[in-house]
């Protein structure tokens, strides 16, 4: 086989130029990270430009700033006075209480949100933004190295990262301090530890069975395999995630079970006769003190200021009169017992939070966008704040994704689904594990007040699965060249206009006055405005 064709066909012009580009082993290793770097860059610009704008704390951060701030100087969640947004804006931020304040997530987002404080200040609205920003910057270069490892090509590893570096949900998210983004990017690092672990583990499954045979020993029941540092790795990263907001302990019990499926598969195909009891009596017990004990101690060092100090909010329950427990339970250090009736607390707030919002979406409809929340809208009449338009001016944020883009992974997503069932491939299966922790669980919430925005968690999986079509779309070189040029076109098209699509939403995502009338143009279904 020549340079100018492949499995008998003749190459495809792009093939060709293609080839003779990366035709030395230095172009190909710039490609191979040129590719990455290059949409993460994209993704920076689109996410620092003008971050600080607006100057006023958006939608949720009024919670997660201030709280990040006093986490900083108290150790604990403080309390702030009724007004206290307008003096926060204006730069006057000392004017918080040192009683502790009632919080439903867990620090550790906050205190990843104070680092952009203690770095930039209070005052600044970049540092109250810039951590999120980098978490969102550093997710795309981590979904393209994912997508690389599961469909080894770097052209479709790069539109994985250049999708999500332009999609407007992961934008809005990145120029927002708010938690999930960190979930996001944890949950991801887990995700990408488990695939690891995934190829590391059968690995060393084939080692051990080999051994074994040579030496004429029982392979009946297999191996507990003890040495899985991505497997404790991707513990780490799913504690530290629950430490963030309790989503992420879905990830963590979803891709435990995950790991035993994928053992007892692996084990079977090894030809070890007791496959199933091996992996329930050997291995299941041993990847419960790889996992669980890693994240329950993740989640409990990010509560290390709340326990250090004595201010925090429920800190001295169990020191009040009738609140410490007796009989079996007294020998706890009451700052357990404390720290136990807040979690308690918080679970019984979260599961049973059903006020009223008029952003409220019910998780059945986040697959088709049926509610984004708008974060931030401001209208100036002509005259005011710079507006020269007689028809007004308007500053809007919205959460809304590319549709073009969203729509085309969601039906990525179900055929998928269809794809699993009919061909049992794992990389399928791996990205719909994904689904599976971060969507599926909240449609046992539909009931509960819960936010279109929730789907961050969830939305690398939806490129992935994305990225994973387009690649069957574009084929192989080895393909007819006819086919092959349909694929390409039909690829090509695709991403221009995505990259259309988001051009026009770009000033709707970083809040950039436009006319009024340009911001309703956004409004292409009733529950967008």
């Amino acid at each position: 086989m020549d340079d100018a064709t492949a499995g008998g066909h003749p190459l495809t012009r792009i093939d060709a130029w293609w080839g003779r580009m990366l035709g030395t082993p230095l172009r190909q290793r710039l490609w191979y990270w040129g590719g990455p770097i290059a949409v993460t860059l994209l993704a920076a610009v689109l996410r620092l430009w003008r971050l600080g704008d607006p100057h006023s704390l958006v939608f949720d951060e009024t919670f997660y700033v201030k709280d990040a701030y006093t986490l900083m100087n108290l150790g604990y969640e403080g309390s702030w006075p009724a007004d206290a947004d307008k003096s926060f804006n204006a730069g006057k931020v000392d004017i918080y209480s040192s009683v502790g304040s009632y919080v439903a997530h867990p620090p550790l987002g906050k205190w990843l949100i104070s680092l952009g404080l203690r770095a930039l200040g209070a005052e600044s609205s970049v540092g109250w933004r810039i951590s999120t920003a980098v978490a969102g910057i550093l997710a795309v270069f981590m979904l393209a190295m994912i997508a690389r490892a599961l469909v080894k090509s770097t052209v479709l590893a790069t539109i994985a990262g250049g999708l999500m570096a332009i999609d407007g949900h992961a934008i809005v998210m990145s120029r927002t301090s708010l938690l999930d983004n960190f979930v996001m990017i944890l949950t991801l690092a887990g995700f990408w530890a488990i695939l690891l672990d995934r190829s590391q583990s059968a690995s060393r499954l084939s080692a051990w069975m080999a051994a074994r045979t040579a030496a004429g020993r029982s392979t009946d029941w297999g191996p507990a395999l003890w040495l899985r540092p991505w497997l404790v790795a991707a513990a780490l990263a799913f504690g530290l995630a629950s430490a963030t907001k309790w989503s992420g302990l879905y990830f963590l019990a979803a891709f435990a079970i995950y790991s035993l499926v994928v053992d007892a598969v692996a084990r079977r195909r090894a030809g070890i006769a007791f496959w199933a009891s091996g992996v329930v009596f050997r291995q299941a017990p041993v990847t419960f003190l790889l996992t669980v004990p890693i994240a329950v101690a993740a989640y409990l060092a990010s509560w290390f200021g709340w326990f250090r100090t004595y201010g925090g909010y429920f800190r001295d329950f169990a020191d009040a009169p009738g609140n410490a427990a007796t009989g079996t339970f007294s020998w706890v250090p009451h700052s357990i017992q404390s720290f136990w009736h807040y979690q308690q607390s918080v679970y019984d707030f979260n599961v049973n939070e059903h006020a009223v919002h008029s952003y409220s979406a019910n998780p059945l409809g986040w697959l088709f966008l049926q509610r984004p929340t708008a974060f931030f809208y401001e209208g100036q009449a002509q005259g005011q704040g710079g507006c020269t338009l007689a028809g007004g001016c308007a500053q809007y944020i919205t959460s809304i994704a590319n549709p073009l883009v969203w729509y085309a992974a969601t039906a990525a997503i179900f055929y998928l689904v269809y794809r699993l069932i009919r061909y049992r491939e794992w990389r399928v299966g791996l990205i719909l594990m994904g689904m599976v922790a971060g969507y599926l669980p909240w449609l046992l919430y539909t009931q509960r007040t819960v936010f279109q925005f929730y789907a961050i968690i969830f939305e690398p999986y939806m490129f992935l699965g994305l990225v994973f079509v387009i690649g069957l779309i574009l084929g192989s070189r080895t393909d007819p060249p006819w086919r092959r040029l349909r694929g390409i076109r039909i690829v090509a098209v695709f991403l221009v206009l995505a990259v259309l699509v988001s051009a026009f939403f770009y000033p709707v995502w970083i809040g950039l006055q436009i006319p009024t009338w340009f911001s309703q143009a956004h409004y292409w279904l009733p529950g967008w405005r």
